[in-house]
């Protein structure tokens, strides 16, 4: 899981939108790549933030980014997006863009939106390096995870179980070593169990 981007934007709904603050990660990338995967980044955060709709919170997916997006609108016109990869839940994602931009909105006055190069808001690079591990900023998502993981154990107990079992009916059925007694008492237990699968 990877968080390659966070920002907040001024997003007016009929002008252009405006980075307020931003953090970057591209440390992933070649060093070769990192100024065009940051123009991408960049150009692709804008043209979601756009195209969202104020009070309005969307997930859009471009090859193996993902943007998350939250247009909080309102008085301060305010929107937060974050790039991450496939494998990144989006619960987490949508929980940070709400702190960040309530806390954004605590700590830098309106009056400076209009001089984005005046905002000093270094907690953006904070959150961008503790979010990149969503179960570490969530607890939420946290449990959620860990409860998953025994559902997957679980599955797989079962998945392997019957995977075993469609191969022991073959190697009953072609077994020399079995007498027919033997073939039928294990045709006759596997119908009476049958009742017993769980859908």
């Amino acid at each position: 899981m990877k968080v390659y981007s966070l920002s907040v934007v001024c997003a007016p709904p009929s002008s252009p939108s405006v980075a307020l603050s931003s953090a970057v990660d591209v440390s992933s990338f070649s060093f070769y790549q990192r100024g065009s995967v940051s123009e991408f980044l960049s150009f692709f955060s804008k043209t979601v933030v756009e195209r969202t709709a104020q009070g309005q919170r969307q997930s859009v997916q471009e090859n193996n980014y993902f943007a998350h997006v939250y247009n909080r609108g309102g008085a301060e016109q305010l929107a937060a997006i974050i790039i991450t990869d496939q494998e990144y839940p989006v619960r987490p994602a949508f929980s940070l863009l709400t702190k960040i931009l309530d806390e954004f909105t605590a700590k830098v006055p309106q009056s400076s939106y209009s001089n984005p190069a005046s905002i000093s808001f270094p907690d953006i690079q904070t959150y961008l390096t503790k979010y990149q591990d969503p179960r570490q900023a969530d607890a939420i998502m946290k449990v959620q995870q860990e409860l998953d993981e025994t559902k997957i154990v679980l599955h797989k107990t079962i998945e392997s179980v019957l995977q075993r079992g469609e191969k022991l009916d073959n190697l009953v059925e072609r077994s020399n070593a079995l007498s027919a007694q033997s073939k039928m008492f294990y045709k006759t237990a596997k119908k009476q169990n049958s009742c017993c699968v769980i859908m």
